[in-house]
C-alpha cells in the first residue's frame, strides 16, 4: 500500500524576538547568537494567547483544506509536539481533534520530543498500512520558549526555542493527490542523556510550590552542560547518519539519492557539517531556520515549506525529515516528494 502526504500547513505567532535582543537579554555577544546559535530571530506567543491547541488547530484547518479532505473523513489525529501545553495530565489530542471537527478520529498522543515529526509520520505510516486507518492528521505545537531563562547561561542551547505549529494530512493509497510518498524510517535511543535537559520542578520527584516558585525551579536546564557537551559530541553526528542511512537503506536508496534534508534547527555550523557529511549543499539542498529558530518537531514542515518557497525542493525531489530529541533520540523518514 502507498501513503501520502496530501496536505501539510504551519502557524506561526505574529511576535517576534531578535537575536539582537536575546543578546542583549542574556549577556550573549549578538555575533553568537545570530551566526553561531542561528537565531536571526524566532517567534513567540504572547502570554494569553496561541497556546499550544490554538497554534495546532489552525494548522490543522490548513492542512485539511491543502488536502480537500473533509474533518470528518479523518480517522486518526496525532499530537506529536511539545509536553508543555495548555494543561498538565491533559489531552491536546483531544481538545484539537474537537476543536477541528474531526469527529470521527481517535485522538492520541506521541512524545519524541524534537525528533516527534519522523517518528509520528513512522507510526501514522505503519497503521495506514496495514488498514487500521484510512487517513490521519498529524499536528505538533510548541510554545517551550516560556520555558527558557535567559540568564541562565547553562541553557544557553536553547536560547534559539521558537514558537508555532504544523500539520499534515497522511492518507492511504492516494493516488495522485499526494503531496510526497511516505517511505521507510530509522530510529535510535541513547538514553544516557535522558537526566541531562530537565524542568527541576513541576514532576513527581519535586512537585510545584511555593519554594520551587520562589527558586526559579520551572524553567528548562541542564544540570552538567559541560558534561553533556563533552559526552553529546562524540555521538550526535554519527547518530544523525546512522538513522539517515538506515531509512535510506530501508526505502531503497543511497546518500547519493538524496535532494533535500528538513533537519531540526541546530548550531549552524553542525547543521552544515550533517548536510555536507550526506553529501549534500546546505546552500541548496536543505533550509536553515534562522529566522524561526527551533520550534520543536515542528521543524521538518517549516523547512519543508520554505525549501519550496525558495525553489530548493521539486518535484522528483527525495526528502529526509531528519530530527533529534533530548533524551537522547535520534529518527529519519525518507519520502518522495511529488509537488
Amino acid at each position: 500500500m502507498t501513503v501520502g502526504i496530501t496536505g501539510l500547513d504551519t502557524y506561526v505567532p505574529d511576535e517576534t524576538v531578535t537575536g539582537a535582543e536575546i543578546a542583549e537579554i542574556s549577556g550573549i555577544p549578538e555575533e553568537v547568537v545570530v551566526e553561531k546559535m542561528g537565531v536571526t530571530e524566532k517567534r513567540v506567543c504572547p502570554p494569553d494567547g496561541d497556546h499550544a491547541t490554538d497554534m495546532a488547530a489552525a494548522a490543522a484547518r490548513g492542512a485539511l483544506a491543502d488536502a480537500e479532505v473533509d474533518p470528518a473523513e479523518i480517522d486518526l489525529l496525532v499530537y506529536h509536539g511539545s509536553e508543555f501545553k495548555d494543561h498538565v495530565v491533559w489531552s491536546a489530542a483531544a481538545a484539537i481533534a474537537e476543536e477541528v471537527g474531526a469527529e470521527n478520529a481517535y485522538a492520541t498522543e506521541s512524545y519524541t520530543l524534537c525528533a516527534g515529526a519522523p517518528i509520528a509520520l513512522r507510526e501514522a505510516t505503519a497503521q495506514l498500512r496495514v488498514e487500521e486507518v484510512d487517513a490521519a492528521l498529524l499536528v505538533s505545537a510548541s510554545r517551550e520558549e516560556d520555558l527558557v531563562d535567559y540568564g541562565d547561561e547553562d541553557a544557553s542551547f536553547m536560547f534559539n526555542f521558537g514558537s508555532g505549529a504544523s500539520a499534515f494530512v497522511v492518507e492511504a493509497d492516494p493516488g495522485d493527490r499526494a503531496r510526497a510518498t511516505v517511505h521507510a524510517s530509522a530510529a535510535e535511543t541513547d538514553g544516557s542523556f535522558a537526566d541531562d535537559v530537565v524542568m527541576p520542578a513541576g514532576g513527581s520527584k519535586r512537585p510545584p510550590s511555593e519554594e520551587t516558585v520562589r527558586e526559579g525551579l520551572h524553567t528548562l536546564t541542564v544540570p552538567d552542560p559541560d558534561g553533556m557537551k563533552a559526552r553529546l559530541g562524540p555521538v550526535s553526528l554519527p547518530a544523525f547518519l546512522s538513522v539517515a542511512d538506515a531509512a535510506l537503506e530501508r526505502s531503497g536508496f543511497e546518500r547519493e539519492d538524496l535532494d533535500f534534508v528538513a533537519l531540526t534547527h541546530m548550531k549552524r555550523s553542525f547543521h552544515e557539517r550533517v548536510l555536507a557529511e550526506l553529501g549534500l549543499d546546505p546552500e541548496r539542498d536543505g533550509y536553515y531556520l534562522d529566522e524561526y529558530g527551533h520550534v520543536q518537531s515542528v521543524d521538518q514542515a517549516l523547512a519543508v515549506e520554505e525549501g519550496l518557497a525558495a525553489g530548493r525542493l521539486a518535484p522528483g525531489d527525495l526528502v529526509c525529515f531528519l530530527a533529534a530529541g533530548t533524551g537522547y533520540t535520534w529518527a529519519a523518514t525518507v519520502l518522495r516528494w511529488h509537488g
